[in-house]
């Protein structure tokens, strides 16, 4: 059966993710759109580098034409978060992209966005699932690509200057412009590099970029920006005296970042630097969301500063819907995506590699300097992770240990709460906590740890690895 995840509909290629498929998820939306009064609607179709991506965006513009509603297909691989701002932009009830982010390149998948350019939540994806059940390939309409151009029913759009421009309007161009910056960037063979050289050299930065060429196995890494797959990145910005270095993920969501002396900057140093920028230099006011895989160093700075840091389940949708319910100022996630109020309501990497660059501009700081800033008056917390390949069997297993049993490991001291909402995440006086749980997007089970030491965190996650038999 296809089944949406955290982040969409995910697939090895020819394996699930087979054309008819693909059709299948695209006339299983459509048939929701029709339940929901959308008949005829207009709908925006983008797609990344991936292999097979754009040939999957056509299939899907020719079901959404066979069933009558007008597609947007975006002519050439753009980023995520471009497809996001035109559904936002247009007023559009959907739209989706043909990617599978930060997964291996064996994989590709479809994003679904609802109004406002907001990731789908379980609720549509759970009512997509259904329309999906009730249809045989046979059933699927189509029109052919190429003659549905010619008739007029698909359109072929480029709103890459309209992204950029709504980027550039809440910039500070001319403080960066100021400040000559020299940026290294990593698209990792992604598509974040026209739009993010175009940002940086219109506010007159000097610009490198390396990993730009289409390369569908990414360089034989995953596309994720990890510290491990920035070293070049981070050899490079030492080499070349840059200020700072970024990178994106293969749809362009997710941001990893160089510092200027070459050390590798964890997400949630970034959430935490952002958050900071925001409010004690921008002068914004209002609460921020994490999930609950990420540092809760965002709930001791927005304690402080009067604000409240709330928590939701992994799963960028629910970072979207409770940043729309209180009006947050940022939302975040330890694997690197993150949103800014005002912008789309999904995560950016763009956006935000913008604004850092607009934070060393106007402070005059290095990020090292300012994180330091943070850390004198707020403390250090220590986070380690850890990912294990399940097959169904282990991980079937595992499940009725942790979710049916309840089983917990003996961690020496007595926990404040235990939370199963999403995995299971233990909560500890002092401060720290371990949360583990299950990938809504690959095979594995996930570890994430936060500590007052480094050990106390790498302690955690060896105690559950040691319980669990990992």
């Amino acid at each position: 059966m296809i089944k949406f995840g955290t982040g969409g509909w995910r697939a090895v290629i020819a394996d699930e993710f087979t054309r008819e498929n693909i059709r299948l998820v695209v006339a299983g939306l459509c048939k929701l759109m029709e339940k929901e009064g959308h008949g005829g609607a207009t709908v925006c179709v983008g797609y990344d580098r991936r292999f097979l991506s754009k040939e999957s965006a056509h299939w899907a513009a020719e079901v959404l034409a066979g069933y009558g509603f007008k597609p947007l297909v975006v002519n050439r691989s753009s980023p995520t978060p471009l497809i996001m701002f035109t559904v936002k932009q247009m007023d559009l009830p959907y739209g989706m992209a043909v990617t599978a982010s930060h997964n291996p390149a064996i994989y590709n998948g479809i994003k679904v966005f609802t109004a406002g350019g907001r990731d789908a939540d379980q609720v549509v994806t759970g009512k997509i699932e259904e329309q999906i059940a009730l249809l045989t390939p046979e059933d699927v309409k189509s029109v052919d690509y190429d003659q549905a151009v010619a008739e007029g029913l698909v359109q072929e759009v480029y709103p890459f200057n309209e992204y950029i421009d709504s980027i550039l309007q809440v910039v500070d161009a001319k403080a960066i412009k100021n400040s000559h910056l020299r940026i290294a960037i990593d698209p990792m063979y992604g598509v974040s590099q026209s739009s993010l050289r175009t940002i940086l050299m219109t506010c007159r930065c000097d610009v490198d970029v390396i990993h730009e060429q289409h390369d569908t196995l990414f360089g034989g890494r995953m596309p994720a920006p990890s510290a491990d797959a920035l070293r070049m990145l981070s050899n490079y910005v030492i080499e070349n005296q840059c200020n700072l270095g970024l990178a994106t993920d293969g749809d362009a969501d997710r941001l990893g970042v160089i510092d200027e002396n070459g050390a590798y900057l964890h997400p949630n140093t970034l959430l935490v630097l952002l958050y900071y920028y925001l409010l004690k230099y921008r002068g914004w006011t209002g609460p921020c969301v994490r999930n609950n895989s990420t540092t809760h160093l965002l709930d001791r700075m927005a304690k402080d500063l009067g604000e409240v840091c709330y928590e939701v389940p992994v799963g960028f949708k629910h970072i979207s819907a409770k940043m729309a319910e209180t009006n947050a100022v940022v939302g975040g996630e330890s694997s690197g995506g993150m949103a800014v109020r005002g912008h789309i309501a999904g995560k950016d990497g763009i956006y935000a590699a913008a604004l850092l660059v607009e934070m060393l501009a106007v402070t005059g700081k290095s990020v090292a300097q300012l994180y330091q800033e943070i850390t004198e008056k707020y403390g250090q917390l220590y986070y380690e992770d850890a990912a294990f390949t399940m097959t169904a069997a282990r991980k079937a297993e595992l499940q009725d240990l942790l979710f049916k049993q309840m089983q917990l490991p003996d961690f020496g001291t007595e926990p404040e709460k235990v939370s199963r909402e999403d995995g299971c995440k233990v909560y500890f006086p002092d401060g720290s906590w371990i949360i583990c749980r299950f990938s809504g997007t690959e095979p594995l089970l996930r570890m994430a740890a936060e500590g007052n030491t480094p050990e106390q965190a790498a302690g955690y996650i060896q105690l559950w690895k040691d319980a669990l038999g990992l």
